[in-house]
């Protein structure tokens, strides 16, 4: 799908600065092209971004880490994926100062809560990045906070020196291959009061480790926030077949999403997150079983099987019947 197809509004700018923030950190820096003012935006926002290469629109969510006024600037972090299937990977060896790009504008479903006593960020890796936007709009509100930052080694942690500049008190640093250093324990969540609230970013595997043990230690679920970025790669999938209200038959193949497929069809069909949290895909099915991966359907809407987020639930029945 090319750059005119995309079914969001986009901003085009250009990378104006490029920092190696650790070994496999790199800091992108954004100008836009004309004198369009960025817009301002909450702590735990993101943007897609849309690179073009030579076979296709690599459309990726990064969280945005800083924004500057003064001299027009978006700047976002990007950890290098040995998993990368082109979104790191081009990103670290592809795109130079002076590349042009399109953005979206600012989107945040990991918000702060504006009814927390207290709030605690969880960050595994490069799981830093929301947390920058959201410290920084608490500190100017003088609100509590304290962070837990865990990461293989002070040298791969990204951001800690200017962690260690802004939030010296309210940071705790946690090194899995460092000597004679602690560990990150979920047990760490009953050191907080009542009227905290708990936010999660990292891989996969530490966002349902916290998250499991966060609801297991009685936290209400409106008190626990996560955010995901990339799909939970799921070893088990296999093809199945659609068919959409007009008959068409289309196959989804178990490297694609039911997304993707849609997208190719040239379906304009709305999308924003694409890590099943925010709901924007949803899709009424009319027949079928579904595999549901998301993090938004409650259990009755599951067992329902009357909806599907097609950016990463599947069929489990060798078809489905879709309303599109």
């Amino acid at each position: 799908m090319g750059v005119n197809g995309l079914i969001e509004n986009t901003i085009l700018v250009r990378v104006n600065e490029i920092k190696q923030i650790t070994q496999q950190v790199k800091e992108f820096s954004f100008i836009p092209i004309d004198e369009f003012n960025l817009p301002t935006f909450s702590g735990g926002s993101h943007i897609n971004t849309y690179v073009a290469t030579e076979n296709e629109i690599i459309c990726r969510p990064y969280s945005l880490v800083h924004h500057s006024l003064i001299d027009n600037t978006y700047k976002i972090a990007i950890q290098l994926s040995s998993e990368s299937k082109g979104g790191s990977k081009y990103w670290h060896e592809r795109i130079k100062i002076g590349d042009r790009l399109r953005i979206s504008y600012p989107k945040n479903h990991f918000p702060l809560s504006s009814r927390a006593k207290h709030h605690v960020f969880y960050a595994a890796g490069i799981g830093i990045t929301p947390f920058l936007s959201m410290m920084k709009e608490l500190k100017s509100k003088n609100k509590s906070f304290e962070l837990h930052y865990t990461s293989a080694t002070k040298s791969s942690s990204a951001f800690y020196d200017f962690l260690n500049e802004s939030y010296k008190e309210e940071t705790t640093f946690y090194f899995t291959k460092e000597l004679n250093s602690s560990r990150i324990k979920v047990e760490t969540l009953l050191d907080h009061s009542i009227g905290t609230h708990v936010y999660f970013c990292g891989p996969n595997r530490f966002i349902s480790q916290f998250n499991e043990s966060a609801y297991a230690f009685g936290y209400p679920k409106s008190s626990v926030h996560i955010e995901v970025f990339t799909p939970q790669l799921l070893a088990s999938s296999r093809p199945f077949e659609i068919v959409l209200s007009n008959g068409t038959t289309k196959q989804v193949p178990v490297d694609k999403t039911l997304l993707d497929v849609l997208l190719d069809e040239g379906l304009k069909v709305p999308y924003s997150c694409r890590v099943g949290r925010c709901g924007t895909c949803e899709v009424n099915v009319i027949d079928g079983q579904i595999e549901h991966h998301d993090f938004l359907l409650d259990e009755d809407q599951r067992k329902s099987n009357k909806t599907i987020l097609t950016c990463v639930s599947r069929a489990k029945s060798n078809q489905i019947i879709l309303e599109i």
